[in-house]
């Protein structure tokens, strides 16, 4: 999250806050008495004065020194301009303030969210799903429609409860590194299977516990409302459920080094699992099917719910004794065409 802040930062937020949150509000003396045109005019004075009473760090000494500079009726060096031009021209709000940090991290997050999810989503959805799915038994009438709902409804509670490691990534809590000579070639490729290891493991007994009883009635249940599942059912679950199966992803980076592009990588990549393995395909025989809890796998756990917990391997599932192997005979399209076949003969009677 540390490079995406950052670039865009770059790009549009710098100018954003700067605009919005001038620092000539802070320090409305000095600004006031700008003669050098150089300098945008001060904000308006209402804004002014709602700006100056919302908290903010203390100006630096060298915006403080440019303001007086720009105060002063005789004419500037251009050389002395371009000094203070920067100064005057940023915000109250200064890119390592932290209410700055919490409202950037809160809107890149929900707009992130939104663009992955419904990116993602629509190209499995179109691409892959078999639509003839949508006839099954047990398929909910606006199926797809509920599944988006509930998922835009859990995108902003999910969104306030991973804020806080987001924010200690950024201000640097965290073990990314943007060096690779820090710890090698060797450990970056390294680092990959080793995440999507750790992570799997975790997210398994997490997923796991959320079937306890006492849990699944108030957090999991609403995942599985979605039977047979399309690829918009990937994140429609209660935002405690989606933000406790995101956990590893977070304390990975916060006990273990991993290069800051990897993280990023690996962070979309989740994403796009996470919706790809929600098709309800059933094609078995396929040579990882031993090995990669895919689509299939994803399918029985939706249908039987206590088997296949796993996010991308098949060995926790193994090791815990709740791996159900996909199968032929499980395949809900069977069901489907069980009920065409019925249909059939009623109206040939």
């Amino acid at each position: 999250m540390d490079i995406v802040l950052h670039i865009l930062d770059e790009l549009i937020l710098d100018r954003a806050y700067a605009a919005a949150l001038p620092l000539s509000a802070v320090l409305p003396k000095a600004a006031a008495n700008i003669t050098s045109s150089a300098i945008p005019a001060p904000a308006p004075s209402l804004w002014t004065s709602v700006v100056g009473s919302l908290p903010h760090p203390p100006p630096s000494d060298a915006a403080e020194s440019a303001l007086k500079l720009a105060a002063l009726p005789s004419h500037l060096p251009p050389w002395l301009m371009e000094w203070a031009s920067p100064a005057l021209t940023a915000s109250a709000w200064p890119r390592d303030y932290i209410p700055r940090q919490l409202l950037s991290l809160t809107l890149v997050t929900l707009i992130g969210i939104h663009i992955l999810y419904f990116l993602f989503a629509a190209v499995s959805y179109y691409f892959i799903f078999d639509h003839d799915m949508m006839k099954h038994p047990k398929f909910l009438k606006n199926q797809v429609k509920l599944e988006i709902q509930c998922a835009l409804r859990a995108f902003p509670g999910m969104t306030l409860l991973t804020l806080p490691w987001f924010l200690g990534e950024v201000r640097g809590y965290s073990r990314l590194y943007e060096n690779v000579d820090e710890y090698g070639w060797t450990y970056l490729f390294f680092s990959i299977p080793f995440f999507l290891v750790f992570t799997d493991y975790l997210v398994y007994w997490i997923h796991r516990i959320l079937h306890h009883p006492l849990l699944y009635k108030h957090l999991h249940k609403p995942h599985h409302k979605w039977l047979i599942p399309t690829p918009f059912a990937s994140h429609a679950f209660h935002p405690v459920d989606g933000y406790a199966q995101s956990l590893p992803y977070h304390i990975f980076i916060f006990l273990f080094p991993l290069h800051r592009w990897v993280y990023l990588g690996l962070f979309v990549a989740v994403n796009f699992w996470s919706i790809f393995i929600h098709d309800s395909d059933m094609i078995t025989g396929n040579t990882f099917i031993n090995i990669i809890n895919g689509p299939a796998h994803h399918t029985l756990h939706h249908l039987y719910f206590t088997c296949n917990y796993g996010q991308y391997f098949t060995w926790a599932d193994r090791w815990g004794g709740s791996y159900k192997h996909p199968s032929a005979e499980f395949d809900p399209m069977n069901d489907i065409k069980l009920v065409e076949s019925v249909a059939r003969k009623h109206k040939e009677e």
